[in-house]
């Protein structure tokens, strides 16, 4: 191996390592250092008319798309052939989630009507909507795979989940919408309206869609070699979309702390995420699935795809930049759950 791809191996081990506190340290600097991840978040490489409408080439969807288009990349279809033999896994893992968020964004609106500050709720509501409507990370995989699980499962919940996105995500928006007020419920009813199903089209299906065929055109042989460099891609992307999002909520939320609010939101994005997981494991009981299928149904209802969510948020909700705050803290607790899932329930069995 050349030196070159030696030193690319030696970062992507490390930042898969210590992954979780690459992603709190891209909060801290957003937090004190925002300014780069600010103009991130405007650069614009131009646009072009489509349909009757502009179609705008921003840093932040062309990085999305990127993560999407890797993504695609990196599926083998030949391994989904054997989800065919147990499809109920896989559409079992879809429902799941689709309803658990739904049914404990429901069951929080009416608890938190009894906190004091109507807004900071709507906020959290509108945020834990995009948390929730977002298809299964790309991320899910990783773990399911470090932990010896179902990869064809993981993959499939992932793809499946994406290819739907412009139905359930829709659904997911709406449902929120009407458990919310306001300005935020009028938001979400418009987003799930028209202006999702487009982006989620251009931005998240298409670049994926390109990604599975260009694995097919380029062949197992090119991929292998390009897969270190891909990798090293997605963290450098993923670290700035997270970077750069975070720039625009955190410098003012510890600035003047609402140390309710925010203790608020830890608590609630813990307890769905939480839930999300359970969720996965009893579904994985319900369904009498093997100990692997458990593995890719836990990692793959307890992760969803926050950088989708975030961009939408940036792009949809400009108006509205404190509900990044609960997706903010959702793509930290995911990871953080999910190395506490992997390190108490799964490594004494892979060892």
């Amino acid at each position: 191996m050349s030196p070159s791809k030696n030193l690319i191996a030696a970062i992507v081990h490390f930042i898969h390592q210590y992954f979780i506190w690459v992603i709190v340290a891209s909060y801290l600097l957003a937090s004190v250092l925002p300014g780069l991840g600010l103009w991130i978040r405007h650069v614009n490489l131009g646009g072009v008319n489509i349909f009757g409408g502009d179609l705008v080439f921003s840093l932040p969807l062309i990085m999305l798309a990127t993560l999407l288009f890797n993504a695609g990349l990196g599926v083998k279809t030949e391994e989904l052939t054997h989800l065919f033999s147990r499809p109920y896994l896989l559409l079992g893992g879809v429902g799941g989630n689709l309803l658990t968020p739904l049914i404990f964004i429901v069951g929080v609106s009416f608890l938190m009507k009894l906190w004091h500050n109507s807004e900071e709720v709507q906020q959290i509501l509108v945020g834990l909507a995009l948390v929730a409507s977002m298809p299964i990370a790309g991320a899910s995989t990783a773990w399911a795979q470090n932990a010896n699980g179902n990869l064809a499962l993981s993959l499939g919940l992932v793809l499946l989940t994406t290819f739907l996105s412009p139905l359930l995500t829709p659904l997911v928006l709406h449902t929120v919408g009407f458990v919310t007020s306001g300005d935020y419920s009028e938001d979400l009813h418009e987003l799930a309206s028209g202006g999702v199903i487009s982006f989620l089209g251009i931005w998240v299906i298409l670049p994926s869609l390109l990604g599975i065929l260009a694995r097919r055109l380029i062949g197992e042989l090119v991929f292998a070699e390009m897969k270190p460099v891909l990798k090293l891609i997605n963290y450098i992307v993923l670290i700035l979309l997270n970077y750069s999002n975070a720039s625009l909520t955190l410098p003012q939320a510890l600035s003047q702390p609402d140390v309710d609010f925010l203790a608020l939101i830890l608590l609630v994005v813990t307890t769905l995420c939480v839930a999300a997981f359970a969720s996965g494991y009893l579904l994985a009981d319900f369904f009498h699935a093997d100990r692997n299928s458990r593995v890719s149904l836990m990692f793959g209802l307890g992760m969803n795809n926050n950088g989708t969510g975030l961009v939408l948020a940036s792009v949809a909700l400009a108006d509205h930049p404190q509900v990044m705050l609960p997706i903010i803290f959702y793509n930290l607790v995911q990871h953080l759950i999910a190395s506490v899932v992997d390190h108490k329930l799964f490594a004494r069995q892979t060892e």
